[in-house]
């Protein structure tokens, strides 16, 4: 009847007329996280701010890149002549491939697209790259630098270096326009926690014969 109460509309359209305080809290950190990422993307393309200090901040990208990592690590398997050595290197391989796997996971489950400013020019990308969530520079980083601090004994000032290369690498992924700000803050939290995961499933003589045997 034309005279009488409207209709209540339905539980599902009230939710949307009414979000909740933490969608409205994710949205308005999201908006934000977008914006700074875009401002601080000043190497992001040859016509930007810092625009010559680019060729410098792709170095530092290979620098951080999984591929010299990984060669670069079975490399100094197959050449070490130590028993601890071995055992060392086996285990960062072992790191760096548990890295890549979470990684392309967590990628292929958020699918959060790239930053519009990002030019698509890095160095040996694969399809699951094409996604922004998290990064996987920031999270190799810390993965890397809790394993090198732990694991190999040096002086102080290299220490140091260890730990500016890591953070000089998370900032390089924003500066560049690969990534906004909460795909490196969350691929440093990721590369910290797998780092705990390494030791926790540590590989040893004991452990995992089978792979000793194979060097």
């Amino acid at each position: 009847p034309t005279g009488g109460a409207a209709a209540p509309l339905p539980e599902e359209d009230c939710m949307k007329l009414n979000p909740s305080f933490v969608g409205i809290a994710l949205s308005s950190l999201l908006a934000i996280d977008l914006w700074a990422s875009k401002r601080l993307g000043v190497c992001a393309g040859e016509g930007s701010a810092w625009g010559s200090a680019r060729p410098l901040m792709k170095v530092i990208e290979v620098s951080g890149h999984g591929i010299p990592w990984l060669l670069g690590t079975f490399y100094g398997l197959c050449q070490s002549d130590s028993s601890a050595a071995r055992e060392v290197l086996l285990n960062l391989l072992f790191a760096l491939l548990l890295d890549l796997v979470m990684v392309a996971v967590v990628k292929g489950l958020v699918k959060r697209p790239r930053p519009t400013h990002n030019k698509m020019d890095m160095f040996v990308t694969i399809s699951v790259d094409k996604y922004s969530f998290p990064s996987g520079h920031a999270t190799r980083a810390a993965l890397v630098c809790r394993f090198v601090l732990r694991h190999l004994v040096l002086a102080v000032p290299l220490r140091v270096l260890v730990v500016l290369w890591a953070l000089i690498v998370s900032i390089s992924r924003v500066m560049l326009g690969r990534h906004n700000m909460t795909d490196v803050l969350f691929g440093l939290l990721l590369g910290y926690a797998l780092y705990g995961v390494v030791e926790h499933c540590w590989l040893s003589p004991a452990t995992a014969p089978a792979l000793f045997a194979l060097w």
